[in-house]
């Protein structure tokens, strides 16, 4: 019995989906099963996968040499969603089912040893590649639904053994309905300061650095940041949803209009937090792509883990280099971080002394990083508030009302494209410059201020666009003293001013 078939799948690489070509030949030869093409050990462990399950489903595996090459044999390829179409192959080769089943369709699934289909992480990834090429897609049941992709069908195999009649249905497409269900800034008594600096930071996409005490309510602030941002647009709800489909997480939320907000453990590794692994996968700063990364107990963190936020900071994406070659992740978040002004905690606090030593202060400081803490806009400090105002709970401004000043910031700062995101430091700061329109004399009280408190190139450019944001959130056509004064009350903390 020889034959040969070529069935049409795909392999995920980075946050896409790259077509790969299953072809199968069955023929004479020292009888067994080779898979050739840059197969990872999860494709090499299907063998016996596929064997079992080929026999669970009623069909004979042949007792001859069968390859199986992934081509492009160039592109390394990884996960056990070659199974199904492995399978379907050597089926198809030998005769045993009709090649009419797999025309016109992507196929991917793993295979249980009963002969079950199996879902496989990146399904969204997948339907994309389909539309790419022109076809359907033929997977696994989803019981969560699947994602509607125009010109795609979602195709349904059960088990191997459903390839014998050769009919599939449909799967159910999931609707998605955009509420909001963050908890609310009311909730948080006081703080009115640091509220300001998160609407600010909310308005123009900047970075935040909150210190203080333990309980003075810095991770509450923090975890409400996501209910003042606006819903996410369709272009940024599908990468968002993208994203997370690669990573094996429901994607849901985001095609509900609700930005991602994560918020890792300070033991993170380098590759959970920025990405990487054997194939690369997104870390922490891909899955917030859109959203907010808070990093509660940033001293805590290893130095070297918080290093590698430097880069991606600046270019809004994460570039993973292999022997194989580059992978490339999303990485643009508002950076949100949190942490205690000393290992105590209680430096500067009006109520409890610090225990600390200078020396052990200035190591807990030194964890972070002058580069990274260069790269944070606003840094405020956090105060615990009187008991009576902690009692006041749930009478404070709302979400709803400070939302409402973001949007129409945003609205009025839309039209200057390029600086609409002003952490992209990469579209350069004569932009950002040329945005706000100083005055002479506001240019020299600003050039004053930035030598007296020894701000970088970067420090200087960072501080004018949080005044254009101010100054946005005010309708302003140009950056005032005013506007100024704040963004660089803003740039210090209380101590160093």
């Amino acid at each position: 019995m020889t034959g040969q078939c070529v069935v049409r799948s795909a392999t995920v690489r980075g946050v896409e989906a790259l077509p790969v070509d299953v072809e199968v030949v069955v023929g004479n030869g020292m009888p067994g099963m080779f898979i050739v093409g840059m197969p990872d050990a999860a494709i090499q462990e299907s063998r016996e996968r596929i064997r079992a399950a080929i026999r669970a489903s009623g069909f004979s595996m042949p007792n001859e040499r069968v390859v199986v090459n992934l081509a492009p044999g160039s592109l390394r390829k990884s996960g056990s969603g070659f199974d199904l179409p492995i399978a379907v192959g050597i089926l198809t080769a030998t005769g045993q089912i009709d090649a009419r089943c797999t025309e016109g369709r992507l196929v991917v699934g793993e295979l249980s040893l009963e002969g079950a289909v199996r879902p496989v992480t990146g399904a969204l990834a997948y339907a994309l590649c389909a539309k790419e090429a022109g076809c359907d897609v033929l997977t696994a049941p989803c019981a969560t639904g699947y994602v509607h992709v125009d010109g795609v069908r979602q195709l349904v195999a059960m088990s191997l053994s459903s390839f014998r009649a050769g009919a599939f249905s449909e799967g159910k497409v999931t609707a998605y309905r955009r509420e909001r269900s963050s908890p609310d800034f009311s909730d948080v008594a006081g703080h009115e300061m640091a509220k300001r600096a998160l609407q600010i930071a909310a308005a123009g996409s900047h970075g935040v650095l909150m210190m203080g005490p333990p309980g003075s309510g810095k991770t509450m602030l923090a975890s409400r940041l996501a209910s003042i941002l606006p819903e996410l647009t369709p272009e940024e709800s599908l990468l968002t949803a993208l994203i997370h489909s690669v990573a094996g997480e429901d994607p849901s939320f985001a095609f509900a209009g609700v930005r991602p907000f994560r918020s890792p453990h300070h033991s993170a590794s380098a590759a959970g937090l920025i990405g990487g692994g054997s194939p690369p996968r997104p870390g922490e700063i891909s899955l917030a792509h859109n959203g907010v990364l808070f990093l509660d107990e940033l001293a805590e963190f290893r130095p070297s883990v918080l290093q590698g936020l430097r880069q991606p900071l600046e270019s809004g994406r994460v570039v993973i280099t292999r022997a194989d070659g580059n992978v490339v992740f999303p990485a643009r978040f508002m950076l949100v971080a949190a942490t205690n002004p000393c290992p105590c905690g209680y430096l500067g606090d009006a109520e409890r002394e610090c225990s600390c030593g200078a020396g052990q202060i200035r190591s807990y400081r030194s964890r972070i990083g002058g580069p990274l803490l260069d790269r944070i806009d606003l840094h405020i400090d956090v105060k615990r508030i009187p008991p009576g105002d902690v009692l006041a709970t749930g009478g404070g401004t709302s979400s709803e009302a400070l939302r409402e000043q973001v949007l129409l910031a945003r609205e009025f700062a839309s039209w200057r494209r390029e600086v609409r995101h002003h952490a992209d430091q990469t579209r350069g700061a004569s932009s950002v410059v040329k945005a706000c329109g100083l005055a002479p004399e506001d240019e020299d009280f600003f050039e004053q201020a930035a030598l007296r408190m020894h701000m970088s190139g970067r420090a200087i450019i960072r501080t004018l666009a949080v005044a254009r944001t101010v100054a946005d959130m005010e309708e302003a056509n140009t950056v005032q003293r005013a506007h100024l004064c704040e963004a660089l009350a803003f740039r210090v903390r209380e101590g160093e001013r």
